[in-house]
């Protein structure tokens, strides 16, 4: 009789013990950042953003009474990196959602290893053939590329400049932006009468510019790019002394390009999230109270001036932990269902509204404002 209530005691034991560590067991969400390389200036305060939020989330209770642990790799911006890492998230660390990467060659890289794990993934990069098509398990927080080129020629049909030339990088981000550059352009009744590009090692690119300066067609240039190619083609532009305005794309949207580019980047115009000029963004804004939040946490808590990236970063967080709540799951299929219906998401790239068939949920009237450089500091175009 006393060895079946001891052996029964030890049962109850167990079970209770076993409950006890799974009510208690950590929600694991991955990130695929390049904290490190020339994609750092994307990645390290994507991390930063990261730690410092979950960190936050724990601090006041976790989700559903669970705490978050965040598992990431530092990938220097390579695709082949990012393919080793999200295979160690998805087979050994089990996570059940994951954030990143940082680049689009990375994202396109890992798409189809997320799609056959069913693992929901939010990426962090540009292009929009990330999200278009599509792919049930792949998700986006940052404005397209596409919508960038959209914002862009809208103000070039505004100032009557119709002869475009293009100077794009030639990674995955500049590709695809300059293709969609290229699509969108006659929308807008603008020609491209120039197309140059460059290499990711390149150090100087002043033969691409000296073609697109003895163009006589030229009347404006872009440069879809991001990384330390978008500030030396900006350097070379003053140096050559062209005269025709200048425009960026939202992939140099950090005070890092103007500290890189200096004097030279005097006048450039781009497209940026709000947040990078939060508190200079009318009251009427939707999503100004959130991104002056998450600008002054940030500069306060890493006494650095706030980049666009670290925002996508924030927003890709909560929407995560916000599904996890709604799904009272950490199951990975229950959770993507669920961030497939965020809607009204006040994030600090703008209001989010996923649907079925859009998993950006961005437009480019919430997602991007147009800036311009002035006196090394960004100005809102009006």
């Amino acid at each position: 009789m006393l060895k079946r209530f001891t052996l029964k005691a030890l049962v109850l034991l167990f079970i209770s013990s076993f409950v006890f560590l799974n009510a208690n067991d950590t929600i694991k969400i991955g990130a695929i950042v390049a904290a490190t390389g020339p994609a750092s200036f994307l990645g390290d305060p994507e991390l930063k953003t990261l730690q410092h939020y979950v960190a936050k989330i724990n601090k006041n209770g976790g989700v559903n009474g669970q705490m978050i642990e965040l598992v990431h790799y530092d990938t220097g911006g390579s695709p082949k990196k990012a393919v080793t890492f999200v295979k160690r998230l998805i087979n050994q660390d089990k996570v059940v959602a994951i954030i990143g990467p940082s680049t689009s060659g990375e994202t396109m890289a890992i798409m189809k290893f997320v799609k056959k794990a069913k693992i929901p993934m939010i990426s962090m990069a540009g292009a929009v053939a990330i999200i278009n098509p599509v792919k049930k398990y792949v998700f986006k927080i940052v404005a397209t590329d596409r919508m960038a080129c959209q914002r862009i020629m809208q103000d070039l049909k505004k100032r009557n400049l119709t002869n475009l030339a293009l100077i794009s990088g030639s990674g995955g981000f500049g590709k695809s932006m300059r293709k969609q550059c290229k699509e969108v352009a006659p929308d807008y009744g603008i020609k491209i009468v120039a197309d140059e590009t460059y290499g990711k090692k390149d150090s100087d690119m002043t033969t691409q510019l000296l073609k697109i300066k003895n163009n006589k067609k030229v009347q404006v240039v872009l440069n879809p790019g991001f990384g330390q190619g978008p500030a030396i083609v900006t350097k070379n532009y003053a140096q050559l002394k062209i005269k025709h305005p200048f425009y960026q794309s939202h992939g140099v949207a950090s005070k890092k390009f103007i500290e890189i580019a200096g004097h030279a980047s005097e006048g450039v115009r781009l497209v940026a999230p709000p947040v990078v000029v939060a508190d200079k963004l009318a009251n009427s804004v939707a999503n100004k109270k959130i991104a002056l939040a998450y600008k002054n946490e940030y500069e306060k808590a890493f006494n650095s001036q706030v980049a666009s990236f670290g925002g996508h970063a924030y927003d890709s967080l909560y929407i995560i932990t916000e599904a996890i709540k709604r799904a009272g799951s950490t199951n990975p299929s229950k959770i993507r269902d669920e961030i497939e219906k965020t809607q009204g998401f006040e994030g600090v790239d703008g209001i989010v509204n996923l649907s079925a068939t859009d998993h950006l949920g961005l437009n480019t009237k919430t997602g991007m404002v147009l800036l311009e450089i002035k006196n090394g500091d960004w100005t809102i175009v009006k």
